[in-house]
């Protein structure tokens, strides 16, 4: 009886080291990646085919994104614009992701442009539609 119950402590103890090593490696073969994007605004000072450099209001250097085919251009209500419209001077915030020194832009928020006079004071644009209606006697 001695001889079963010492075999069954054994195979018991062999089963639960080869279950945690078993655990172990699958712990170790684990990999988890994080990615967050993040947001810059500024005005555009360069837009390149392959890099777009964004003077910011919060930087006294422009910061330079890298692009792909993948990135998205929308204006401010979200509608899709075109990349020819995308130029300097314009308004812009992007979404990026930092991979390792680069930064890739998966976003670009094209802003309404802000018309100034001589002084640099923003100008007010003002439409204004008049409707005149004769009524025949």
């Amino acid at each position: 009886m001695k001889n079963i119950t010492k075999k069954s402590i054994n195979a018991a103890v062999l089963a639960a080291l080869l279950a945690t090593a078993g655990l172990a490696s699958a712990q170790s073969a684990t990999t988890t990646t994080t990615s967050s994007t993040t947001t810059s605004a500024g005005t555009i000072s360069e837009f390149t085919p392959s890099v777009i450099t964004v003077q910011s209001t919060t930087s006294p250097a422009p910061v330079s994104y890298s692009y792909s085919k993948t990135t998205t251009y929308v204006d401010q209500d979200g509608n899709p614009v075109s990349m020819e419209t995308v130029k300097s001077g314009l308004p812009v915030t992007v979404y990026y992701t930092q991979d390792g020194d680069k930064m890739i832009a998966s976003k670009v928020v094209v802003q309404r442009a802000i018309t100034t006079d001589a002084s640099g004071a923003p100008v007010v644009e003002t439409k204004k539609t008049t409707t005149t209606t004769t009524s025949g006697q």
